[in-house]
């Protein structure tokens, strides 16, 4: 017997409901890192959402390594960041910050790469809100017009010859 399988299409309204489940679960990741390394991540997660009110929050890449837990990802357009607690330090990690000015010298880890840069927030650092919120508006224009510019263009059907 032929074991038959459908497929469903994904509607707006499950994309919400899998962003809202998502969100919940970076709630419940702030939550469980009760000293600094989670009033940190809550923060960023904040001004996250301040910088940019439409970002999609979810939660990627769980695995054994990070007790199922996985990673929160900010994206709009694509991935602007993800955030990660490690023992010492909050890392935020930006996609695509190579690629990005950062006139305010935030980027201080991950520098030797041609696609990603990090930065390391240790315990009793003080968040530059103004120069964080303007790196995320800048990673949402970069994934904007990366996407505008990969889209492809229409082509006109021409009409058949007599």
């Amino acid at each position: 017997m032929k074991k038959v399988t459908t497929t469903m299409k994904k509607t707006k309204s499950d994309s919400k409901q899998e962003s809202e489940a998502d969100s919940q679960l970076i709630d419940v990741r702030t939550g469980d890192v009760s000293d600094w390394r989670g009033v940190t991540l809550a923060r960023i997660r904040l001004l996250i959402q301040q910088a940019d009110p439409e970002v999609i929050e979810e939660v990627k890449w769980r695995k054994p390594s990070n007790s199922m837990q996985g990673v929160p990802v900010w994206s709009r357009a694509g991935i602007i960041c993800t955030g990660e607690t490690y023992k010492n330090v909050v890392k935020l990690t930006f996609a695509k910050g190579a690629s990005l000015a950062d006139p305010s010298g935030l980027f201080n880890s991950s520098l030797e790469g041609n696609t990603r840069r990090a930065i390391d927030f240790h315990e009793g650092d003080k968040i530059d809100e103004k120069a964080l919120k303007a790196l995320i508006h800048a990673a949402v224009a970069l994934n904007s017009s990366v996407q505008v510019a990969t889209r492809p263009a229409r082509t006109q059907k021409r009409p058949k010859s007599a």
